[in-house]
C-alpha cells in the first residue's frame, strides 16, 4: 500500500477503519496525515467529527474512547494519532484494532519505527486495516522523483539545475517539495527551471558547489578545485566538509565498482551503478583519469581525511586547509 493509493481510495469514498503509517520516510506519512486532517471531512463536519491526538500528550484510553464515539450529523468521524511512537502502552490499542468501529477512520502516524511483523498487533493491523511502511529513498532515485514533482507543476528542469538542487538538499523530500514550489511561484509564467533560477531563488551557486568541486577533481583541474574550496571557506554554510567528503566518497565508490563491470558503455554503467545515464560519463572520465589503483588510494585518502575532519589524528587543521591538502593528494593519483 502506498500513500498515493490510500489517498486515491479516500477520494473515491473508500475507507478502512484503521490506517497504520510507519517507517523511516516521514514525507509520505505526512502526506496521508495531512489529507486525513484536512480533506476527508468537509469543513462543516470537521468541527464535531475530527479529533487529533499527539502521542506524547495522550494515553491509549483517551484514543480508544474517541474512536468508539459515533459521528455527529455525519456518516463518519476521523481520529488522527500523530507521533504515536511517543505514546506509552501503544500496544493496548490492540483490543480496539481487533474490533474497530466502522464509522470511525482511525489514522496513526508511527514515524521512524516499525511494529514487529511477527506480533499479533502487526497481524491485526494487516487484517483489520491498512499498513503503509515507508523507506528512505535511495540517493540515485532522488533526481527522477524530483523531476516528476517538477513535471506535476507543469514545468521542466535542466539536468544541471536538477543535479544542483538534489545534491544541495539531499534526501529531504519535504524540503525538495518546498523548493520546487518556491521555484514554481518565482518563475512568473516561464516553464523551464535553469541553473540561474537555482542560484537566484534557492541560493545555490551554479559555479561554487559540491558538484562543481567533484567535476574539478574528476578532471584533475586543481586551479578550479582550489577556487571552489576558497569560496566554501568564505561561505561556510555553502558546503561544509561533512557534506563534501561523503559526496566524494560515494562518487568514487561507484567508480571503484565500475572497474569490475563487463560492459563500460554509458547505458550499462548507469544501470549497474544505479545512476541517471546523463551522469554515466562522469564516472567513465574518473575511471580513465584515476585507474583502479588510483581510485583505491583516493578512497583511502577520503577515509583518512574524514577522520581528520572530526579531530582524529589531527591537531585542529582548518576544514579549508584539509580540503586543499586532500584534493592535491587525490589529483596526484
Amino acid at each position: 500500500m502506498s500513500a498515493e493509493k490510500i489517498i486515491g481510495d479516500w477520494k473515491k469514498g473508500s475507507f478502512k477503519p484503521v490506517y497504520w503509517l510507519e517507517g523511516d520516510e516521514p514525507y509520505f506519512i505526512d502526506q496521508v496525515i495531512n489529507y486525513a486532517e484536512h480533506n476527508i471531512l468537509p469543513e462543516s463536519e470537521a468541527g464535531f467529527n475530527l479529533t487529533i491526538f499527539y502521542g506524547r500528550d495522550t494515553d491509549w484510553t483517551a484514543v480508544v474512547n474517541a474512536c468508539r464515539r459515533y459521528p455527529m450529523f455525519a456518516e463518519r468521524q476521523v481520529v488522527v494519532l500523530k507521533e504515536a511512537q511517543q505514546m506509552r502502552d501503544i500496544e493496548k490499542l490492540e483490543a480496539y484494532i481487533d474490533n474497530p468501529l466502522a464509522s470511525t477512520v482511525f489514522v496513526v502516524s508511527y514515524k521512524e519505527k516499525k511494529v514487529d511483523a511477527r506480533t499479533k498487533f502487526a497481524k491485526l493491523l494487516k487484517t483489520k486495516g491498512e499498513m503503509l511502511t515507508t523507506r528512505k529513498m535511495y540517493d540515485n532515485q532522488l533526481p527522477d522523483w524530483t523531476n516528476q514533482m517538477v513535471q506535476q507543476h507543469g514545468l521542466t528542469i535542466s539536468q544541471k539545475a536538477l543535479l544542483l538542487l538534489v545534491d544541495h538538499i539531499g534526501n529531504d523530500l519535504s524540503r525538495l517539495q518546498n523548493e520546487v514550489e518556491k521555484l514554481a511561484v518565482n518563475l512568473h509564467g516561464r516553464k523551464n527551471i535553469t541553473e540561474e533560477d537555482i542560484e537566484e531563488f534557492i541560493g545555490i551557486s551554479k559555479e561554487f558547489n559540491v558538484f562543481e568541486l567533484q567535476d574539478a577533481v574528476v578532471k584533475k583541474d586543481l586551479p578550479k578545485a582550489i577556487r571552489i574550496i576558497r569560496y566554501f571557506e568564505a561561505n561556510p554554510k555553502a558546503a561544509p566538509i561533512q557534506m563534501i567528503l561523503p559526496a566524494l566518497y560515494n562518487f568514487f565508490s561507484k567508480v571503484f565498482i565500475l572497474f569490475s563491470l563487463p560492459s563500460k558503455d554509458e547505458r550499462s554503467v548507469a544501470a549497474a551503478l544505479g545512476v541517471n545515464p546523463f551522469f554515466a560519463k562522469d564516472y567513465l572520465t574518473a575511471a580513465r583519469n584515476y585507474d583502479f589503483r588510483g581510485t583505491e588510494k583516493v578512497l583511502l585518502l577520503l577515509h583518512n581525511y574524514n577522520l581528520r575532519s572530526i579531530g582524529i589524528n589531527d591537531a585542529g587543521t582548518e576544514d579549508a586547509d584539509l580540503m586543499k591538502e586532500l584534493v592535491v593528494k587525490m589529483m596526484m593519483q
